[in-house]
């Protein structure tokens, strides 16, 4: 996959100004380098990614409220077989600073880990559903794995822990994409959170095939990921 195709079709479709497409690729190196920072400080290759060229808002059922959601990790079909991906804003890219997008990088990475870990385990049992914001960030943090038996990078860790206390909040990225994005009617992607869920079916899940040495790297992130909880807990 083409990480900036669809940055490209909207562009050429005129729902991109040329000025923000100019901007998009120009600082997407920034994510290239978050994308190699995160396969050396963990040792493990970053799925595919792509860049959405929308603001993804998120909102409860019958809500005004709503959230931005800069990255997803998102279980697909293709080709009779589960592939993971990594959905990155295309604001994310335009207006947010390099350790900002390496965090966000880095936590969907560990979303895909995750779910990795639970794939690999045939633990499919669909996620409980919150229409609540608070309770879909807490529910986030506590499914995991902790960051430190993930990263060998201090500045890493920094920028994630910074970032991340309790759910992701950055106003100053927050009111650029408000003003540079929203306001200005560019292309936005509206989910609810009760909607924001994949089906994976069972049988092409029990054919899937996970490499021996990832398999590997998995248990031994798990394994350092109970020491760190019980470290925390006593």
């Amino acid at each position: 996959m083409e990480p900036l195709h669809k940055v490209y079709e909207a562009f050429t479709a005129n729902l991109l100004p040329k000025s923000v497409f100019d901007l998009i690729n120009n600082r997407f190196s920034l994510v290239l380098e978050g994308i190699a920072r995160i396969e050396k400080a963990s040792g493990i290759r970053f799925p595919v990614a792509y860049v959405e060229p929308s603001v993804v808002l998120s909102s409860a059922s019958n809500s005004f409220d709503y959230g931005i959601l800069f990255a997803r990790t998102i279980p697909v079909f293709s080709n009779n077989s589960v592939q993971i991906i990594i959905q990155i804003s295309a604001p994310l890219i335009a207006y947010g600073l390099k350790g900002t997008i390496h965090a966000i990088l880095a936590h969907e990475f560990l979303h895909y880990l995750e779910l990795l870990s639970r794939l690999s385990k045939m633990n499919i049992v669909s996620d409980e559903l919150s229409s609540n914001l608070f309770e879909n960030v807490y529910t986030d943090n506590t499914r995991l794995f902790e960051s430190q038996s993930v990263f060998d990078d201090k500045t890493l860790l920094q920028h994630i822990s910074k970032k991340f206390p309790s759910g992701f909040r950055d106003y100053k990225l927050e009111d650029k994409v408000l003003k540079f994005w929203i306001e200005k009617n560019l292309p936005t992607l509206k989910i609810t959170l009760d909607t924001n869920t994949v089906k994976l079916d069972a049988k092409l899940l029990s054919q899937l095939e996970i490499n021996p040495m990832l398999l590997k790297k998995l248990e031994q992130i798990q394994l350092k990921n109970s020491k760190i909880r019980k470290k925390k807990i006593y």
